[in-house]
């Protein structure tokens, strides 16, 4: 088997793909990756190598001035006819990838195009995946900032029913990133492309816990492609703030990686964990409020900060099974649901259906759980110690660059922390490090430290 996971990046998209110990076969649906200055002049290029002919260019009003209309341009000098859609931003100044954003594009498509390109990134890239994968249409993404994760990726978060949702569909055909557009994104998107990527540190680890806690499906050779990526952007990363062209690069390809990895496991793992999920909270909160939520990667990046104190706590904790027998005695399923409903509000039914299908709080599964973790304490403190880095050092790294690493820099309470923390667990079905401590037990005591 070829080890893929030393492999530059665009051999990682050979259409054979890769054959793996895992079990799975890898790969991905890309057929064309450019990463480079100057990356926009090769639109054309992108759409006659999936075997288009016109293309439904997707944007907004801001990715409109920083890139589409320079696609447009590019694609009228090559005879190559498209139509434009500017998506109204609503009533909120962010646009949010909702049923809502979903139908404007809908009601609003030119039925004679063959592919969708989606020009900017999070957003307008997931909500392009999934009216793309509905229509059975091909779809390329023009980047215009290095600050998500999702460009490679074959699913889009999702907000359905008010409730933050993966959607798996399939991913991009095309991506061209111009390095040239990329660096010069406002520096709270090169902080969130930063905030995603220090986050894949905690995601491994737990990926890796999750596979030994539950038997969760798990590739050595996927992980390794992501500590590799995370290698090279922590060697530049202190250039970022520069916005030299090798952080952005770097970062850049990171994040097309990162969605790689996701494609090659099917599943989210590679790139997400408890940091994701504080975001994924909060922005659920925000929406629950009528309020605008911070950028995503900047909200992850605060959360890798909150879960990297939460591993120094985890090792220094002795697990008790006698601790984790007692906490599931006393779980009370209409204390659990009143919480569920103070915090979600209006959605709290969606995220009480969750329960209703996976039964999370099930007191035979949590044995099981409770039993594997006490049994390999010493196999996960192994796994914490060979992921994750040294806390201060990382802190440094995101630090020099200005991010915001505090819940107050963002203007989140303390109660928004308690709360996305101790209801992580409840809006989807993945194991989590907050999900091994209300397993022991000790997921109030941790939600008091925060």
């Amino acid at each position: 088997m070829q080890k893929f996971e030393t492999l530059p990046i665009d051999q990682l998209i050979r259409p054979e793909g890769f054959d793996c110990e895992c079990g799975l076969h890898h790969g991905v649906d890309l057929k064309y990756l450019k990463i480079a200055p100057g990356a926009i002049n090769y639109v054309g290029d992108a759409v006659r190598a999936i075997g288009c002919k016109k293309p439904f260019i997707i944007c907004d009003k801001n990715t409109y001035e920083a890139a589409a209309k320079k696609v447009s341009s590019v694609l009228e000098s090559e005879n190559i006819p498209h139509t434009v859609f500017v998506i109204p931003q609503g009533d909120l100044n962010k646009l949010e990838p909702d049923e809502r954003a979903l139908g404007s594009i809908a009601m609003t498509y030119d039925t004679s195009c063959d592919m969708i390109i989606a020009v900017g990134s999070g957003v307008i890239n997931d909500l392009s995946k999934v009216f793309s994968y509905d229509l059975g249409i091909p779809q390329m993404i023009v980047g215009t900032a290095p600050s998500m994760d999702g460009f490679a990726s074959n699913s889009s978060s999702m907000v359905v029913n008010g409730v933050k949702t993966t959607l798996y569909n399939r991913c991009p055909a095309a991506i061209v990133l111009d390095i040239d557009i990329m660096k010069n994104a406002p520096m709270r998107m090169l902080w969130a492309g930063l905030g995603d990527m220090v986050a894949k540190y905690i995601s491994l680890c737990e990926w890796r816990i999750a596979h030994l806690v539950i038997g969760e499906y798990y590739c050595e050779h996927v992980a390794e492609l992501m500590r590799n990526a995370l290698k090279r952007i922590m060697a530049y990363s202190d250039s970022l703030k520069d916005r030299s062209a090798e952080a952005v690069q770097a970062v850049s390809e990171g994040l097309v990686l990162s969605g790689m990895a996701m494609s090659f496991a099917k599943v989210s793992r590679p790139a997400s964990g408890l940091e994701h999920y504080f975001s994924h909270m909060w922005e659920m909160l925000a929406l629950e409020r009528g309020e605008e939520s911070e950028l995503h990667g900047i909200q992850v990046g605060v959360g890798t900060c909150l879960t990297m104190k939460i591993y120094e706590d985890i090792k220094k904790l002795t697990p008790s099974m006698e601790k984790g027998i007692a906490a599931m005695k006393a779980f009370d399923k209409e204390t659990w649901e009143a919480r569920v409903r103070r915090v979600f509000g209006k959605t709290a039914e969606a995220v009480l259906e969750i329960e209703e299908k996976t039964h999370k709080n099930d007191p035979e599964k949590h044995a099981k759980r409770l039993e594997n973790i006490i049994q390999n304490w010493d196999e996960i403190l192994k796994i914490i110690s060979e992921e994750l880095p040294d806390a201060e050092w990382l802190f440094e790294k995101m630090r020099v660059n200005g991010m915001p690493m505090k819940p107050e820099d963002i203007n989140l309470t303390h109660q928004d922390v308690v709360d996305a923390f101790v209801c992580s667990r409840d809006i989807r079905d993945k194991y989590l490090s907050g999900s091994m401590l209300w397993d022991l037990g000790e997921m109030d005591e941790f939600a008091e430290r925060l």
